[in-house]
């Protein structure tokens, strides 16, 4: 399971404030603290949506790779602000995000192929979120097709059927799982990711839900997600979700884990 870490994002008050303020130590003790709890990659999002979010995402990058060694997730809408950020990195970034949304698939698009970065791939379009399976696997199939003609192949995509919360819909979870699974099963080599916490949103003790999800979705073929690596308890969740799976040859990754104390005592 690949992991990008979320919490550096500017919709995030304290992390809003950080920014503005250029409060470089709190930015820096998120990068750690995510790393530190297993982050591959650590989503960076300026979240300023004006003038600003160029140079705010290139201080984010700057102060982030000051700190870890990690590769960065480029989080914006806004193509230009994802040309002028990736100039900033120093390790190929992933690009977040691609969809079916014209303005964004035409302007974005042209970055991912020229620097062949790994992408996420929104199961939307101008008209929205679907509703159902079929309507997301139909705007995945129009967007790997353009994927696929822009010269981008199928392992540098990350899919994300867009998780939403149960608060909202008691089929929320069902539809995300069942879209991954086909999706799963149609495109082999491409990921599937995702925002994990989306599914808990308005809920309370929402790790409870985190983790159930968490678990179901690996079934269905989930090998990434966007998600708080700190959360108490996810980590050895992970671990024994894959295990049990027969994803983690030997429970190899399970024993090292163990051994390097990231599980709670029992």
């Amino acid at each position: 399971m690949m992991i990008i870490g979320e919490k550096i994002n500017g919709t995030r008050k304290q992390v809003g404030a950080a920014i503005r303020d250029r409060d470089a130590a709190l930015i820096e003790r998120l990068a750690q603290e995510q790393v530190e709890a297993g982050a591959d990659y650590l989503d960076v999002n300026a979240g300023t949506g004006s003038e600003r979010e160029a140079d705010d995402l290139v201080w984010l990058v700057q102060t982030v790779q000051q700190t870890v060694q990690v590769p960065l997730c480029l989080d914006s809408p806004n193509a230009a602000t994802l040309k002028v950020a990736i100039e900033a990195v120093d390790q190929q970034p992933m690009i977040n995000s691609i969809s079916g949304e014209p303005d964004r698939l035409e302007h974005v698009l042209p970055l991912v192929a020229e620097h062949q970065c790994p992408v996420i791939v929104l199961a939307l379009d101008d008209k929205g979120i679907p509703k159902t399976v079929d309507d997301r696997l139909d705007i995945i199939r129009r967007l790997i097709n353009t994927t696929r003609e822009s010269g981008i192949a199928d392992h540098k995509l990350y899919i994300d059927p867009l998780i939403m919360a149960i608060s909202t819909g008691d089929d929320a979870g069902l539809i995300a799982c069942e879209t991954m699974r086909r999706l799963h099963e149609r495109y082999p080599e491409a990921h599937l990711t995702g925002g994990l916490s989306n599914i808990s949103y308005g809920a309370p003790a929402r790790k409870y839900i985190n983790q159930a999800f968490l678990v179901l979705a690996i079934e269905a073929g989930m090998d990434s997600a966007i998600m708080d690596p700190s959360s108490p308890g996810i980590a050895p969740l992970l671990h024994a979700a894959e295990a049990v799976l027969g994803r983690d040859r030997f429970c190899s990754k399970y024993n090292r884990a163990y051994r390097a104390g990231k599980f709670d005592p029992l």
